[in-house]
């Protein structure tokens, strides 16, 4: 199709694109996500008169398991193209051209389709917003692509859901015709290509829990198979394996996964806490015992598991061990339970605060475990413990059984013995008794005391004032919405013990990751409402369904999708983040807006798009 016959209705979008380009007032009516587009385009610096080849495609394709799945799918399609006339365009999750056939303007110089190479187009926008999107000439960025209108549909993993890459028809301009004449053909390209994904996985999940079930056959063994994604735990293993142990293993599963491990000799492995084996034999077809510390309570033996000639990830068999009790240990917090990242680096900080003299202030939403985590640091020294939100009635587990009765009676019974105190809810402290505290910290500045503050209403200046004086010694523990990968850890901790002759309560994967996905404003606590909940009322037998859930959880969290110009928001909002490690005020001040405006926009983002801000 010639410049002279664009329908009619590009005209004025061509105009537009014209007087954006030479940096004159734009006309009313061009469409908002467009003029985004193109303003993200001039930020990364993409030349309208882009010539020559832009990235070389995907180093080693084939060995790209998305390729290898994709193109027998693509292949058999192939041929319902119009190869004189259209391409059809395989990317990976970076846009990264992996696979193409066909022919269309450019298709044979970009190489690469991300916006920040080739700006605004169809494969970009449906990854983007994970659903079909349609980009027509003028609505390119590109000269080269003033003349070609392209369809183009994401590609979802059948088990995370995560966008593994596009698939695009692309074509000369036909914008009067809407769908683009390809979107059946690229909507069935994607269909294809997920059914493919979706058989190898449950291929090679077959693989893996029938390695599981031989393994732990016979007997009660402690056996855990896991490959990266997948995680099965015998009952024994639960018991015997500590969140340091399951790590291990799930880093080795992962190397392995990658290739990382394979064919590494004795003495080539990538340190101790990788899983480095002395001895390990080359090839990975065989068992052998990795070390542990000496702390971890059990030897592991592994055996990696094949599935059509690579290692998709490993079976290991728990044994205890015996040790002799080290002198005068530190103890463990054992009832916190949690191996993520922000997790085990809030609960060490609060550990090694805890081990000094001085008060420590726990911060955190209602229900993240802030007096548990009080009550585990004092473990052993009999502590008062105070709640500011309780009337003042008896509560407090006092000597003769009988209770405190409020704040001021606990502080002078603090003060006048040796017993360390645990006040609950700072935010409920009345005036007089924050005045009390901030004098006595002018006093006793390495007083044993443990305060927990759940943040909310603006503080007054008195409360302000003690939170200043406790923020050197203080931990935020984050919200179970920080930390999904959690909650399977948790499950089994939350859920009371089950009748003698009665399983354990299990899960089905459906029902944990809809559990992963629920936002828990009540956070622990809610999720541990919920695990008793089921325990005590379910009728029926086997692991919980997702079906069983409450609908909140079971539907999934609800929102609306964010516009083109609230994504290219939300995405230089963490940008600015991250330039200046999560400092809010840094950022809010490179981005041109007041503080109060960035913490607005991160509340309205958080839950729709899984806007996730870096911690200051």
């Amino acid at each position: 199709m010639t410049t002279a016959e664009h329908p009619p209705a590009l005209a004025p979008l061509r105009q537009a694109r014209q007087r954006f380009l030479t940096g004159r007032p734009l006309p009313d009516g061009v469409p908002d996500d467009v003029v985004a587009a193109w303003r993200r385009a001039r930020f990364f610096g993409v030349r309208p008169d882009l010539e020559g080849p832009i990235r070389e495609s995907v180093a080693d394709p084939v060995d790209s398991p998305l390729l290898q799945a994709a193109r027998p799918a693509l292949t058999r399609l192939a041929p319902a193209l119009d190869v004189e006339r259209s391409a059809l365009v395989l990317t990976d999750e970076r846009l990264r051209v992996l696979w193409s056939t066909g022919s269309a303007p450019g298709d044979d110089t970009c190489r690469d389709l991300s916006e920040r190479e080739v700006g605004h187009n169809s494969a970009a926008l449906a990854l983007r917003t994970r659903r079909r999107a349609e980009v027509h000439g003028p609505e390119h960025f590109l000269d080269m692509w003033q003349d070609v209108s392209a369809v183009s549909v994401p590609l979802l993993s059948p088990q995370t859901g995560k966008a593994l890459g596009t698939v695009t028809v692309a074509s000369g301009l036909c914008a009067g015709r809407r769908p683009h004449p390809g979107a059946a053909l690229a909507e069935a390209a994607a269909t294809a290509v997920e059914a493919e994904l979706r058989a190898r996985a449950r291929t090679a999940e077959r693989a893996l829990l029938d390695a599981y079930e031989r393994a732990a056959r016979g007997r009660e063994r402690a056996v855990v198979a896991l490959d990266g994604r997948n995680r099965l735990v015998s009952e024994a293993a639960v018991r015997l394996a500590s969140p340091q142990v399951l790590e291990a293993l799930e880093r080795r599963a992962r190397a392995w996964g990658t290739g990382a491990g394979a064919g590494k000799g004795a003495g080539e492995g990538t340190g101790a806490e990788e899983g480095t084996v002395a001895g390990e034999r080359s090839g990975l077809d065989e068992s052998y015992r990795i070390p542990l510390p000496e702390d971890a309570g059990c030897t592991v033996e592994i055996t990696p598991v094949r599935h059509e000639g690579r290692v998709l990830g490993l079976v290991a068999v728990l044994e205890p061990r015996s040790v002799e009790p080290a002198p005068s240990p530190p103890r463990p917090l054992s009832s916190l339970v949690g191996g993520s990242v922000p997790w085990r680096h809030a609960v060490a900080r609060a550990a090694a605060l805890a081990r000094t003299a001085g008060p420590l202030l726990v911060v955190g939403e209602r229900g993240t475990g802030k007096t548990t985590l009080g009550l585990e640091l004092l473990d052993g020294t009999a502590p008062l413990v105070v709640d500011a939100a309780e009337s003042p009635e008896p509560g407090l587990d006092d000597d003769d059984g009988r209770g405190e009765t409020g704040v001021p009676a606990a502080e002078s019974r603090w003060r006048a013995g040796d017993r360390p105190l645990l006040l609950r809810h700072a935010e409920r402290l009345a005036q007089p008794d924050v005045a009390a505290l901030n004098s006595l910290l002018d006093e006793r500045p390495d007083a044993r005391l443990i305060v927990t503050y759940t943040p909310g209403t603006s503080p007054g200046p008195c409360l302000q004032r003690l939170l200043d004086t406790l923020a050197a010694r203080s931990v935020t523990l984050p919200a179970l919405r920080e930390r999904p990968e959690d909650i399977r850890e948790l499950l089994p901790a939350l859920a009371p013990g089950p009748a003698p002759g009665s399983p354990p309560l299990t899960w089905t994967l459906d029902a944990l990751r809809a559990l992963e996905q629920h936002p828990w404003p009540g956070n622990v606590t809610e999720l541990a409402h919920l695990v008793r909940a089921l325990a005590s009322q379910r009728r029926f037998s086997g692991p919980v369904r997702r079906g069983e859930l409450p609908d909140p959880v079971r539907e999934g969290p609800a929102g609306r999708s964010l516009s083109p110009m609230e994504l290219a928001e939300r995405a230089a909002i963490l940008e600015a983040l991250r330039r200046h490690g999560g400092n809010k005020a840094r950022a809010a001040a490179a981005l041109g807006i007041a503080r109060a405006t960035l913490y607005r926009k991160l509340r309205e983002y958080q839950g729709r798009d899984a806007l996730t801000a870096p911690q200051p």
